[in-house]
């Protein structure tokens, strides 16, 4: 890939992640051909590819957009996640190698920081960092698509978790970061059951919540309505 095509993949996927671009936003191909001197063929090829791996929906006739985060996204998100995370979690109790539990140690590290620091593009970041690890951890080709995809929505969750407008939203951020510690704990132990249960008790404040992560069609991200439950 030359470097004004790998340099837009990797610019649109974070800007993504980070909800620089926001979802159900258009992409507009001539403003990207010019920013990255690149021709509409292989900007198209970056967008087939984006939208294989689950950043995009191409649409005849209607350009391309950032998924959306609507009802329908998040109850299946909320549905699956768990599952899969637990599933990751198990194998990754089996399979991890020292020098991934090294990474996943130092990732914790950042993430700890960036909570303190108060930097909320850093801890969805190093958070989504953490849970690749613990996919690698896993090394199973069959899981390993869903996560990916799933750390997509999962990075864009975390702009609400991670910008706290409440006592009650302070502590849920305060219970996921350390959650991470017994994480790291368990799996170190090799204590499967452990792990298991730690995801879904990390998940289930989310999931009762899921209507802070709603992004109203046409407001910007950094406009959430924090609608309380």
């Amino acid at each position: 890939m030359s470097n004004g095509k790998n340099a837009l993949y990797e610019d649109l996927k974070r800007e993504i992640l980070t909800m620089e671009l926001d979802p159900g936003e258009v992409l507009d191909e001539v403003i990207l051909c010019e920013r990255y001197g690149l021709s509409r063929t292989p900007v198209r090829e970056i967008f087939r590819r984006l939208a294989g791996e689950g950043y995009v929906n191409v649409q005849e006739n209607r350009g391309v957009r950032v998924v959306p985060m609507n009802h329908s996204m998040l109850r299946n998100f909320f549905q699956v996640a768990p599952m899969i995370y637990a599933a990751i979690g198990r194998l990754a109790v089996h399979n991890f190698k020292q020098r991934q539990l090294i990474e996943l140690k130092e990732t914790q590290h950042r993430f700890r920081n960036a909570m303190v620091a108060r930097d909320p593009t850093a801890m969805v970041v190093e958070n989504n960092r953490f849970h690749a690890v613990m996919g690698e951890m896993a090394a199973n080709q069959y899981l390993l698509p869903s996560l990916e995809r799933l750390l997509i929505d999962h990075a864009r969750i975390g702009h609400t978790v991670y910008r706290p407008h409440n006592e009650e939203m302070e502590k849920h951020l305060q219970l996921s970061v350390d959650q991470h510690d017994l994480f790291i704990e368990a799996i170190e132990r090799r204590d499967e059951e452990a792990v298991v249960a730690l995801v879904y008790a990390h998940w289930e404040p989310s999931r009762e919540k899921m209507e802070m992560y709603i992004t109203p069609e046409g407001m910007k991200a950094d406009g959430l309505l924090i609608i309380p439950a």
